[in-house]
């Protein structure tokens, strides 16, 4: 039986990390799309430039690499949620009744 201390488990808590923020902006950009439409892309690009140079200050090389992952899901979800706008004009997805689309 080997023992734990032997195991260096940092590369899979960085991978299971990555995982869980990927699967949480998921839904986050559903329904940010859902409640307040594309108009919202800022707050996630400006968001991810924040983590982004955020990661470049941390000694600790677990926060630091956290924080780049969540800096560039951040971007990345910039460009899902002009996706997922689109996708609900299609009728691909949920739409707002309360809400007012435009192309």
């Amino acid at each position: 039986m080997p023992n734990w201390s032997d195991f260096n488990i940092e590369g899979f808590a960085i991978g299971l990390m990555a995982f869980i923020i990927i699967g949480v902006f998921h839904p986050i950009v559903i329904k940010v799309e859902y409640h307040f439409g594309k108009k919202a892309w800022p707050v996630f690009l400006f968001s991810g430039v924040v983590f982004a140079i955020l990661s470049l200050f941390f000694q600790n090389q677990f926060v630091s690499v956290i924080f780049g992952v969540l800096g560039f899901a951040l971007f990345w979800s910039t460009l899902e949620l002009f996706k997922q706008h689109q996708r609900v004009l299609k009728g691909q997805a949920k739409k707002n009744p309360n809400r007012s689309y435009d192309e």
